[in-house]
């Protein structure tokens, strides 16, 4: 999948889980708007209410789909005879994506009403949504091949080591000294990380993206009083931008390693507890004898 392919097909999941939510939202809103005592007075109560042809509809599909996103991921990841179907960054998309409208589908078929075990549920789904963000931009923090396999300190050590040498080799005459290159290399490091409890690294990680932008700036006038312009400034930036990154993802990786393994014990018991009590309410509604279309 190339560059343009795969910003459509993100896109695309965005358009569709915003377009459905501002389609409820603005078609109900009239509805999930009045008291709990006063919605059976209204036309929409039939289709809309937990029960109604269109209530009952959402929440059926959004428990499917979260169902599906957690098992198509799970599969993926975990078979070695899928290892080459697809790259596994697409299947995460894809999972975000349908553990993401599939909760909203489900908020929309309590009708934001809901209480006793649903509840529990609800807010367990809640957290699972939540965590799952927190997950995502700890996932996008460790370096990985575009097949999604985690990137060595090594590996890493050897790219940061032929950009320095792109730096000297091609630039040095011009206007990228020892000095700048000095203040490169010394802009993140392991110590900024290290004996860091995982909640700091959190904090250390949003303070270094701006400094990033200030040490950029800063080296870029350095860069341009040299004498550099046009083109080739262009291209000794987006060199040093790569080499600042790269060094900023060496320094944190151990940690944001560590910081993984934790989030997935906060993330898995929210994930099972949803679960087992949607499970639970599944199998209480159809005891019941409530049914949908079938």
């Amino acid at each position: 999948m190339n560059k343009n392919l795969h910003a459509i097909y993100v896109g695309l999941f965005i358009l569709v889980t915003i377009s459905v939510t501002a389609l409820l939202a603005v078609d109900g809103y009239q509805y999930y708007r009045l008291p709990l005592e006063q919605r059976f007075f209204s036309p929409s109560n039939t289709l809309l209410k937990p029960s109604g042809l269109v209530g009952h509809g959402l929440g059926i599909i959004g428990t499917l789909m979260m169902i599906a996103g957690v098992a198509i991921y799970m599969v993926r990841k975990r078979s070695k005879m899928l290892v080459n179907f697809g790259y596994l960054k697409y299947w995460l998309e894809f999972h975000i994506f349908l553990c993401t409208l599939g909760p909203i589908l489900v908020l929309y078929h309590t009708a934001f009403k809901f209480g006793g075990l649903v509840a529990v549920s609800f807010w367990s789904m809640v957290a699972v949504v939540f965590s799952g963000v927190v997950g995502r931009f700890i996932y996008i923090q460790i370096p990985r091949t575009i097949q999604g396999k985690e990137v060595s300190v090594n590996e890493l050590n050897d790219i940061s080591g032929d950009l320095t040498y792109m730096l000297r080799k091609k630039y040095n005459s011009f206007s990228v000294d020892d000095k700048i290159i000095n203040q490169i290399e010394t802009i993140f490091s392991d110590n900024d990380y290290s004996d860091k409890n995982p909640g700091f690294n959190i904090l250390i990680v949003v303070k270094d993206y701006f400094m990033m932008k200030i040490k950029l700036w800063k080296i870029k006038r350095q860069i341009t009083k040299k004498g550099a312009l046009g083109k080739q400034r262009k291209e000794i930036i987006k060199i040093i931008k790569s080499k600042i990154v790269l060094n900023r993802r060496i320094g944190r990786l151990r940690s944001m390693q560590r910081l993984f393994k934790y989030w997935h014990i906060v993330h898995l018991p929210f994930a099972i507890t949803m679960f087992v009590i949607m499970l639970i309410h599944v199998a209480v509604t159809i005891t019941l004898g409530y049914k949908w279309i079938f």
